[in-house]
Order: structure tokens, then C-alpha cells, then sequence
């Protein structure tokens, strides 16, 4: 977990006054102000209260903008807040490169230039083609993603003995999918893969296009990320054989089919994976009633979803054999008032029925008392 439980109310708030923003904005907890930098339902004009900040590791994330899940939903910040963050610290431009939020002029202009010819200063060719000789694997495949690599260097870390480095070559633009397919490498369900950054922000369809058909899993999972990504191909990305793929459209793109979402979740084993997938637009809850009988209890947790689910299927769902599907169903307001005290007389579902707004405020005062 990224950040301590303490502080998760603030990373999920969805209402936000200016007081509240206010208040926290001055916080002496730099950690605390980070959050609230990177709180994806903050207003424009409250996240652009932090541009003054003290703390580069505040800035930063305003700069890179609210990318938690599903960015058409989110709010960025007026012109003037990102024009102020290039004039404090120009090296933000990474971060805003990315930024779908961000003016589309600002972040060209925020795009490194190109160096003259003649001149190959720390950090441009001339430090790629040293790590391209480092021993360390990810230097290696690090040097490999620069654009501007030599031909034969490039073809040199193709060969490489590490795999990491031969797959990193393979998403390099200017392949064909026939030199992709000529370099030995192997891409498991369950690697993680830095995106290509080419693949994760181009606007070119066709492009866009190659990747969504690739058949590297690294260019597929990449342009799934794109903000910028048709809604033709996000519908044949909804289709891909890779879970990570979809799980990443799932999570980037506000038009993938519902019924992908549905899947998507049932097939999520993370509880912090599945449980923003239940937020996503595309979501549907009517009808989740079907899954009532549903052999997996992931599955049948998600029936007491469906606003339309009759007060009777609630009382069954909370004699399901799984604790946890009964712990939810003991939550629900449909639930009848003798089946919820019996639920929270169970140990295993008694938080459940505590949630209850059904539960009778004689026992809520009880347990205060006790307490």
C-alpha cells in the first residue's frame, strides 16, 4: 500500500470544499500535501493551489496530472497554474509531457529540444550510447528506448544475452512487425512492462493502430493507456487475449464496454484492482441479479449490486457459504430486520450489519455505550 491508512480519506474524498483545501494546503506534512496533490477529485482551481509549494515532490504530480483511473473524469488546472510550474522548475517538462490536462502548446513547448549536432551534452546520445554498454541489464534497456540510438547499436542490444533488454527493443518505433517478430524475446501474463512512451501518448491513428495489432503484449498494454486512443480501437483492445491489456483500458479509457468491465473484475485477483473497477463508467449494476448463482463468490457478491434485486434474493445471498458474500449482504437495507440481528450477532459478519442504516439506533447506542 502506497500510502498509510491514515491518509486514505484524503486520496478517495470525493467532495471537496475550499476550506478543506485550504486547511491543507499550508499542512507542515509534505507527505499530506503530496496526497492532496495527486487526489484525483479535487476542483481546477483548488489542485492549482499547490503550485507555490516548497516541495519538488509536490509539484511533480501536479505537473504529471491526476492519472488515477479513468483521466476523463478528472480535473487538471487552468493555463496559468501549468505556465507557472515551467517557470518555477523547467524540469517539469517530463512530467507534463504526458499530461492530458495540460495545454496542447505548453506541452510541446515543454518537450525537450533537440541539441545541435555538434554538441552531445550528459543526458542525451552520448549517455545512451554509454549505457549501452553498461553491465547492468537495466541500463541497458534503459539506453534501449532512446529514439535517437545508432542503427547499430540498436541491432547490437536485439542480440543482447538479457531478455528484458531484447523486449524493450522490440517496442522501438521504427520496427516493423516483422523485426519485432525476428528478435528472440517472450512476454509472460504476469510481467510487468514499462509502457513505451511513444506508444502511451501518440495521436497518430496509424500508429496507434499498429500497436493495438501488434503482436507485442508490451505495444498492446502500452497503447491501452493512450488518452488519446480511437474508440474503434479501444473496442478491439476490450477483445485482447492479455488480461493486463484490458485491465489497463479498463482503467484509462472511459468508453470500454461494459460487459469488459464485468469481466475484467471477475477475473482481477487484487482487491484495490477490483474495487476501482466497480467505480468505472461503463459499469453496470442492473442486472447483476443474474449472478446470484454464480459458482464463483466474487461473482455472487456482485448481485446485491443490482438496485432491482428483490428483498428475497438479499436474504439467501446472506446465507451464502462464503463469510464474505454474507458480510455484504448483511450491509444491504433490503435485508429483513430479524435476518440483519442475526447478522451482527455472527463475528464474521458483524461489520457487515453494522453498516446497516436499517439497524435499530437502540443497539447503535448500545455499542457506544460499551464501547
Amino acid at each position: 500500500m502506497r500510502w498509510p491508512e491514515k491518509y486514505s480519506t484524503l486520496l478517495y474524498r470525493e467532495d471537496w470544499t475550499d476550506e478543506q483545501v485550504e486547511a491543507l494546503v499550508g499542512h507542515p506534512n509534505v507527505e499530506v500535501r503530496r496526497l492532496l496533490a495527486e487526489a484525483p477529485f479535487l476542483g481546477s482551481e483548488q489542485r492549482a493551489r499547490l503550485v507555490e509549494d516548497p516541495a519538488p515532490g509536490v509539484l511533480a504530480p501536479l505537473a504529471f496530472g491526476p492519472e488515477w483511473f479513468w483521466w476523463p473524469l478528472r480535473q487538471g488546472m487552468p493555463r496559468w497554474a501549468y505556465e507557472r510550474l515551467l517557470e518555477r522548475h523547467p524540469k517539469l517538462r517530463e512530467c507534463m509531457w504526458d499530461n492530458g490536462w495540460a495545454p496542447e502548446d505548453l506541452r510541446g513547448r515543454s518537450t525537450p529540444e533537440k541539441e545541435p549536432a555538434d554538441e552531445e551534452p550528459a543526458g542525451d546520445v552520448s549517455e545512451a550510447v554509454a549505457l549501452a554498454d553498461d553491465e547492468h541489464e537495466g541500463n541497458r534497456a534503459h539506453a534501449a528506448t532512446d529514439p535517437r540510438l545508432p542503427a547499430e547499436i540498436v541491432a547490437r542490444l536485439a542480440v543482447d544475452p538479457s531478455e528484458l533488454v531484447r523486449m524493450v527493443v522490440a517496442m522501438r518505433r521504427e520496427l516493423t512487425e516483422e523485426q519485432r517478430a525476428a528478435i528472440d524475446y517472450r512476454v509472460e501474463p504476469w510481467d510487468r512492462i514499462v509502457p513505451a512512451r511513444w506508444a502511451a501518448r501518440t495521436r497518430d491513428r496509424e500508429e496507434q493502430r499498429r500497436c493495438v495489432y501488434s503482436a507485442h503484449i508490451g505495444l498492446r498494454r502500452s497503447v491501452a493507456g493512450n488518452p488519446h486512443l480511437a474508440p474503434e480501437l479501444v473496442a478491439v483492445l476490450a477483445g485482447d487475449a492479455d488480461f493486463a491489456v484490458r485491465l489497463l483500458l479498463c482503467e484509462r479509457q472511459r468508453d470500454v464496454p461494459g460487459d469488459t468491465v464485468l469481466e475484467t473484475y471477475l477475473e482481477a485477483r487484487t482487491m484495490i484492482t477490483r474495487g476501482r473497477l466497480l467505480d468505472h463508467p461503463s459499469f453496470r449494476r442492473v442486472g447483476l441479479a443474474r449472478l446470484a448463482d454464480a459458482p464463483e463468490a466474487q461473482a455472487r457478491a456482485l448481485a446485491q449490486l443490482d438496485p432491482d434485486a428483490p428483498p428475497e434474493l438479499i436474504e439467501r445471498l446472506s446465507r451464502d457459504p462464503v463469510a464474505g458474500v454474507r458480510k455484504i449482504a448483511a450491509a444491504d437495507p433490503r435485508l429483513s430486520l430479524e435476518r440483519l440481528l442475526e447478522l451482527f450477532d455472527d463475528p464474521s459478519t458483524t461489520g457487515g450489519a453494522a453498516a446497516n442504516p436499517r439497524l435499530p439506533v437502540e443497539l447503535m447506542r448500545r455499542i457506544v455505550d460499551d464501547a
